[in-house]
């Protein structure tokens, strides 16, 4: 067991790789009540393309990560769920683009719960039967969210600005993708994505490190894994122009929804290099659109934004875009607004000023954000997951510097990679 000690949060990190590869890291936060537990894959949406080490390559059905975290729920005793439920846990998963969490909140029986989210993931049951069950159901909620308008407008953005790059496919898959998966390809990303060695387990609440190691220890020795070479994930070539500078779905929305967004080029980034880019691009993107900035003001005072406009950033080491927009009386008027001001801004940089004010705002929502434990646990793997360190975030705020947010603020905003996607009504 290693101790890594981050003196300036006051936070000490129990970290211990076990023998068949799984990472284990524990965060003990003495005199809270609650603990929550996170068992994650790197696996997601965009992983249909990839080849094992020493073995051929494999090409899967869109949507399986996600066909996959439904199923793992199901156990030939019955559904999981209940036995959380039994022991005093809330549990859920979910899938992104490039990973899969199964996790559990619980004040209590917390050794039973730890025990019973690792062997669940660890026990697939896979049939003829209950794969075609879930493809019903799965397609239910596919047909949901394709009437559902910000689902819409946010992967109308995404296909707009990619061409071939599968984090232009829904999450969930289509209809058509899902009904081609079956239990033996199921078992095939199971074994390849869900093997120890490509997961991590996380704990954080009122827990004793040495304790909790134990019974992973012992909970593992008891199984058997095969070892497995890396994972190569194939993707095509990406142009680096839009795919489509503008794309407008019809649907019944009583005012327009409007999201526009950047396609970055320039990819490849990992570990600090990643962080310190998507800390910057978010800072520029605050100082850009806040809801305390000029623009932001005049937009408001206009009538061409509300309550729901927002941004956010996306990225990953191989592909990374913004997101802005929200409701709207004219998407082209916003947009031609925005553009008239955003560009009067690119000219001169942002202030000394409002940078360092709004990079408190950021380190205090940071430390904030220490005393969650659900959200010390999703971004504490998201983080590792792109080989970098969420507790190494501080010192990366007090490093960056103003002409790095203005350099940010004339790169990612490039006119020429644009896309726009609208959603109106069809009256």
């Amino acid at each position: 067991m290693e101790r890594i000690q981050y003196p300036n949060l006051q936070e000490t990190l129990y970290y211990e790789v076990m023998d068949n590869g799984l990472q284990v890291y524990v965060l003990p936060k003495p005199g809270f009540s609650k603990t929550y537990a996170t068992f994650s894959t790197k696996y997601g949406s965009i992983d249909n393309h990839f080849r094992v080490e020493g073995q051929e390559e494999v090409k899967v059905p869109d949507g399986i990560a996600h066909f996959l975290e439904h199923k793992m729920f199901e156990e030939p005793e019955g559904d999981i769920f209940a036995t959380f439920s039994s022991q005093g846990a809330s549990a859920n998963a979910f899938t992104s683009f490039d990973q899969t969490v199964y996790l559990f909140s619980a004040t209590e029986q917390i050794d039973a719960n730890l025990e019973t989210l690792i062997n669940f993931v660890q026990h697939p049951y896979f049939t003829d039967q209950n794969v075609e069950k879930e493809k019903g159901i799965i397609g239910q909620e596919i047909q949901m969210y394709q009437d559902n308008p910000d689902w819409r407008v946010y992967f109308g953005l995404i296909e707009a600005l990619y061409k071939v790059h599968p984090v232009r496919i829904d999450i969930a898959g289509t209809v058509e993708s899902i009904g081609t998966i079956t239990k033996e390809t199921l078992y095939k990303c199971y074994h390849t994505f869900y093997h120890p060695s490509n997961m991590l387990l996380f704990i954080v609440g009122g827990v004793e490190p040495e304790h909790v190691f134990k019974l992973v220890r012992d909970n593992q020795a008891k199984k058997s894994f095969e070892p497995q070479g890396n994972i190569e994930r194939l993707f095509d070539e990406e142009p680096s122009e839009v795919a489509e500078p503008r794309k407008v779905a019809k649907l019944a929305v009583s005012m327009p929804k409007c999201l526009f967004g950047f396609k970055e080029t320039e990819l490849g980034l990992t570990g600090e290099a990643l962080v310190r880019r998507d800390l910057t691009t978010k800072l520029m993107l605050d100082l850009l659109f806040g809801s305390s900035t000029s623009l932001y003001q005049k937009l408001y005072d206009e009538e061409l934004i509300s309550d729901s406009f927002g941004y956010e950033y996306n990225s990953n080491p191989n592909y990374a875009f913004s997101a802005i927009g929200g409701d709207t009386k004219d998407p082209d008027l916003l947009l031609q607004r925005i553009r008239e001001e955003v560009d009067k801004i690119r000219e001169k940089g942002f202030t000394a000023s409002d940078f360092e004010r709004l990079r408190k705002k950021k380190i205090g929502g940071y430390l904030r954000m220490l005393n969650s434990p659900e959200n010390i646990a999703h971004e504490f793997t998201r983080y590792k997951f792109r080989d970098s360190d969420l507790f190494a975030v501080l010192p990366l705020y007090e490093a960056i510097t103003l002409d790095e947010v203005n350099e940010r603020l004339r790169s990612h905003i490039d006119w020429s990679k644009l896309a726009v996607s609208i959603v109106v009504s069809p009256s």
